[in-house]
C-alpha cells in the first residue's frame, strides 16, 4: 500500500482502534489496549499490549511502531517509558464534545481519512441535532446525576454531561463537570447529590459493574426523586466513559432512550 502516514500504530485506549475500524484503516493497527471491546473483533485480529495506566513496553517496541497513540494525563507516566524507548507518542487530552470531534479529525487526518471522517462526523452531528430537537418537546428536562465511580462519588466528565445535556437532560453537578481531573470531580458531600435532587440517576462505574439497589439504599438518599421513581440505571463505561465514537452515538443514544422514558412517564402522569 502507498497510502500516507504511519502505517505501524498501536493504539493505547479503544477510542483510537474504534475510530480506525471505522475508517477503514485497522490495517494500520498493530497493537490495542487489553480493555478494547470495540469492535469485538478487535480482540481477535489485534494483539494486546497495554493496560489503561502501562503497559508492556518491550512488546510494544518489538512491534515497531512508527506511532502509538494514547489518551489523557493518566498515561503520562506510559508515555514517557515509550518516548524514552524511541517511539513516536502522540497522547491528546480531550475533554469535551467539540474536543472528541476535533481529535477524531486529528488522527483521520494523520492517516489520509479526512473525506471518511468529515462524513461520519457530519452523521453523527446531524443525529446529535435531531435527539435535541425531539428532547425539546418534552414537558420538563430531568435532572440528572450521572456518576462515573462510586467510592469515592465522582460526577460526569465534561462530555458526558454534555451529551446528557443533548439527551434532554441537566446535569447535577455543571460546575464539576468543567473539572478535567477526575480528583476534582470527587463529591465530598455523601448527601449533596440527595440535595440537588435528580429525577434520574445513571451510573458507569470505570468497568464495574453499577449497583442501583446500593445507590438507592446510601443514607439520606431515600427521599431523591431518582430513588423514590425507581430511576437508577447504567451505561455501561466502554460505552459513554470512551472519549471517542462509542460515546457520540451509543452513549448518547442509551442516555436519550432512558430520560426520554422519564418524560414520557411524566406525560402519563400528568392529568
Amino acid at each position: 500500500m502507498n497510502s500516507p502516514g504511519p502505517r505501524r500504530i498501536v493504539c493505547l485506549t479503544e477510542e483510537t482502534t474504534e475510530w480506525l475500524y471505522l475508517l477503514g484503516q485497522e490495517w494500520r493497527i498493530v497493537g490495542i489496549s487489553g480493555y478494547t471491546v470495540r469492535p469485538p473483533r478487535a480482540r481477535r485480529e489485534k494483539p494486546r499490549v497495554s493496560a489503561f495506566l502501562d503497559g508492556k513496553v518491550d512488546r510494544i517496541v518489538a512491534l515497531e511502531p512508527d506511532l502509538v497513540i494514547g489518551f489523557s494525563d493518566m498515561q503520562a507516566a506510559l508515555a514517557d517509558k515509550l518516548i524514552r524507548a524511541g517511539l513516536n507518542v502522540l497522547v491528546t487530552n480531550q475533554r469535551s464534545v467539540a474536543e472528541i470531534f476535533s481529535t477524531l479529525r486529528l488522527v483521520a487526518g494523520l492517516v489520509g481519512a479526512r473525506a471518511a471522517a468529515e462524513e461520519w462526523i457530519a452523521a453523527c452531528q446531524r443525529r446529535h441535532a435531531a435527539i435535541a430537537h425531539a428532547a425539546a418537546a418534552w414537558p420538563r428536562r430531568p435532572r440528572v446525576y450521572f456518576e462515573e465511580w462510586d467510592e469515592p462519588m465522582i460526577s460526569a466528565i465534561r462530555w458526558v454531561s454534555e451529551l446528557v445535556a443533548i439527551a434532554g437532560g441537566d446535569d447535577v453537578f455543571p460546575e464539576l463537570a468543567v473539572q478535567a481531573m477526575g480528583r476534582d470531580r470527587v463529591i465530598a458531600d455523601a448527601l449533596e447529590p440527595a440535595r440537588r435532587a435528580p429525577d434520574v440517576v445513571v451510573g458507569s462505574w470505570c468497568g464495574k459493574k453499577f449497583r442501583a439497589e446500593r445507590v438507592a439504599a446510601r443514607p439520606g438518599w431515600a427521599e431523591m426523586p431518582a430513588v423514590c421513581a425507581g430511576a437508577l440505571h447504567e451505561i455501561k463505561s466502554c460505552d459513554i466513559l470512551q472519549p471517542g465514537p462509542a460515546a457520540l452515538t451509543d452513549g448518547l443514544e442509551q442516555l436519550h432512550a432512558l430520560l426520554g422514558r422519564w418524560a414520557a412517564a411524566q406525560a402519563g402522569a400528568q392529568p
